[in-house]
């Protein structure tokens, strides 16, 4: 009998964990589908190759957007460094920017899983199983293997936050130098990693505030010498195209939206991670994690509802919430917490090594993701689910909610033909083309020409007035516009629209490629 039980527990624990590890191998092929992909799969994709050039040729992105090509970034630099060496031996292209991207995805949940071990109970399989939910939620599997900088910024904060964790308390110099800095590497990566830096100096001061204002006065001193150099290097460009152009308007049903489904994709896991930050309020201590999960749950949710924003805003907080549960559930089941008198902690744990199983088999059906055709058509109906966001593609968030990218499905033989098609007609004109995607005139070794969404921002900001890209267009100067989402300020598009013919759509992973020539019957 006491035989069965052991299997019987052990097949209750190998279920969740096979079932997170198919999420895996989903993951794993979507990356490889998107490495194969040479043009833009999310919007925008190609804007980050073209600041991967400029680096590798020591130049920076961040430009003055009246003049000729009229581009600027507004991303901070460190991820684009990473990625330029690429560019000297492969040119540009978007494969090795995904790559690294999804690395950094692995490079987390090898984290989550190293502090639910060190600071839990010490128990493998529990880990291992935060480790596997980081990678099974909807918002890093969008993320995870695009050319963007987003999961490499979440990655150097969790290294932070892990490393800092030990070392604060320890007094650990070397410790929380390598914190500071990896927090330093985040912020450089993208600013929304202000929120975890936050997080980070308020537990820090919380905990021993003398130590924690010399660490402060290191970060400042640091980060602040880095922001001064680009700005002096970039003529003062880099505080325009930085910081005042990403000042988007905020969008409430956005921010609810993605707020009831980060709740309902992860509730499994994000009830235990509330329980433990509840506990550690009221009975222990309040640890590093709990502090850095509310303030990026709160401040990363509500980002996630400005203009061009989206669930990624989120992934920093399902990072921590799979943190705070592994480190809940561990203890639970090594009856490690300090309970009531009147619950016994060998109980606890009995019931624990029943349900932690059942909780993240329910997260890893929640958080389901995959193809239904193929190869998968017998497990997609074993598992009774069909496409809902493409008739071969089934994703348990869907696309209900605004902000939530449409993305994630695998790209097919068609959706290679019609990039190829683009660049060919960018190829036949001998004039300069504006494309509101990248990855076509990079493909097609043309000069990139605007970054539109960084004119929508600056035009908003009062920062763009484009007279010489309008005039350009007024005088056809471009022998092909080709729009997509049609992000360009109001005044370019009008003119775009007064001057050029729309006479052909080209569909590309489920989205029309409007194709514009010159008109014929306009006065120049």
């Amino acid at each position: 009998m006491n035989r069965l039980n052991i299997r019987l527990r052990q097949a209750l624990w190998l279920a969740p964990t096979l079932a997170l590890l198919f999420q895996l191998a989903v993951y794993c092929l979507y990356a490889a589908n998107l490495l194969a992909f040479p043009y833009d799969y999310d919007q925008g994709e190609g804007f980050e190759v073209q600041d991967t050039l400029l680096f590798s040729r020591g130049q920076l992105p961040y430009r003055d957007t009246e003049v000729y090509p009229f581009y600027a970034s507004n991303y901070p630099p460190l991820f684009h460094v990473m990625a330029a060496p690429f560019v000297w031996f492969f040119g540009p292209a978007h494969w090795y920017g995904r790559l690294l991207g999804f690395l950094a995805s692995l490079v987390c949940a090898a984290a989550i899983a190293r502090a639910v071990y060190r600071d839990g109970a010490r128990h493998r399989w529990i880990a291992a199983l935060a480790g596997l939910a980081f990678l099974s939620s909807n918002f890093v599997y969008h993320i995870g293997p695009l050319f963007r900088q987003h999961m490499t910024m979440v990655a150097f904060e969790t290294l932070a936050i892990v490393m800092l964790a030990s070392a604060f308390p320890r007094c650990d110099r070397r410790g929380i130098a390598g914190g500071l800095l990896l927090l330093i590497c985040a912020g450089y990566t993208k600013q929304l990693a202000a929120i975890s830096a936050l997080a980070a100096i308020a537990w820090m001061f919380l905990r021993a505030p003398r130590r924690a204002l010399a660490c402060c006065c290191a970060l400042f001193i640091s980060g602040g010498a880095v922001f001064l150099a680009l700005n002096i290097a970039s003529d003062g460009q880099w505080w325009i195209q930085t910081i005042v152009a990403n000042l988007n308007d905020f969008i409430l049903e956005q921010a609810v939206g993605l707020y009831i489904l980060w709740f309902k994709l992860h509730g499994f896991l994000l009830i235990p991670a509330l329980a433990l930050l509840v506990y550690e309020t009221y009975i222990d201590r309040l640890s590093l994690y709990s502090l850095w999960f509310a303030a990026s749950a709160l401040l990363g949710g509500i980002a996630s509802g400005t203009w061009g924003a989206g669930d990624s805003y989120l992934v920093t907080a399902v990072a921590a919430l799979c943190i705070l549960s592994g480190i809940l559930l561990s203890k639970l089941i090594a009856g490690a917490l300090t309970l009531p008198r009147n619950l016994s902690a060998a109980t606890w744990g009995a019931a624990a090594a029943l349900i932690i199983p059942l909780l993240y088999l329910g997260y890893a059906r929640a958080t389901l993701k995959m193809p239904t055709e193929g190869r998968f058509a017998a497990i997609a109906n074993l598992l009774n689910v069909e496409g809902n966001i493409r008739e071969d593609f089934y994703d348990s968030a869907s696309f209900d909610v605004g902000g939530y990218a449409r993305i994630g499905h695998l790209l097919t033989s068609a959706d290679h033909a019609a990039g190829d098609r683009i660049v060919r007609l960018i190829r036949e004109t001998s004039q300069e083309v504006l494309s509101e995607e990248a990855g076509f005139t990079l493909a097609a070794g043309r000069a990139t020409i605007t970054n539109p969404t960084q004119l929508r921002n600056l035009h908003r900001a009062g920062r763009f007035q484009g007279d010489q890209l309008i005039s350009m267009i007024r005088r056809q100067q471009f022998g092909l516009v080709i729009l997509r989402a049609q992000f360009y300020p109001p005044p370019v598009l009008d003119a775009i629209h007064s001057y050029y013919d729309h006479r052909e759509n080209v569909r590309m992973n489920g989205f029309d490629y409007l194709i514009l020539y010159p008109k014929a019957d306009v006065s120049q």
